[in-house]
């Protein structure tokens, strides 16, 4: 899969957040990238900043929250075209939960692990 078709999956998941949710997101920027740090292959997402839960006065001012989808995990983890969709926003979900504090044993009971 292109990375162009990739970056659309990962934009159409977003457009799936419902509303009263991505208004609440705030100083956050969602990026793709083929491959993530060395040592970490199957990383398929990657949550890096401070959550909603956690700010307090302090955090203005600084750099946004960064939300990173790896394409080719992804893609080396999906037998089909339907399974990389399905991935893509589950991964998606699962990294803007942390972005609201939401941690990994949460978000695998929800069905985002």
């Amino acid at each position: 899969m292109s990375r162009e078709r990739f970056e659309e999956l990962v934009g159409e998941a977003l457009d799936r957040i419902p509303a009263e949710l991505t208004r609440l997101m705030d100083n956050v920027v969602i990026f793709v990238e083929d491959d993530p740090e060395p040592g970490m292959p199957e990383l398929l997402g990657l949550y890096e900043g401070t959550p909603l839960t956690e700010r307090g006065d302090w955090c203005a001012g600084v750099l946004p929250d960064r939300i990173t989808i790896y394409r080719n995990p992804t893609l080396r983890a999906c037998a089909s075209s339907e399974e990389v969709v399905a991935e893509v926003g589950v991964t998606v979900v699962h990294e803007i939960g942390h972005h609201f504090g939401i941690d990994d044993e949460r978000l695998h009971a929800l069905g985002y692990g």
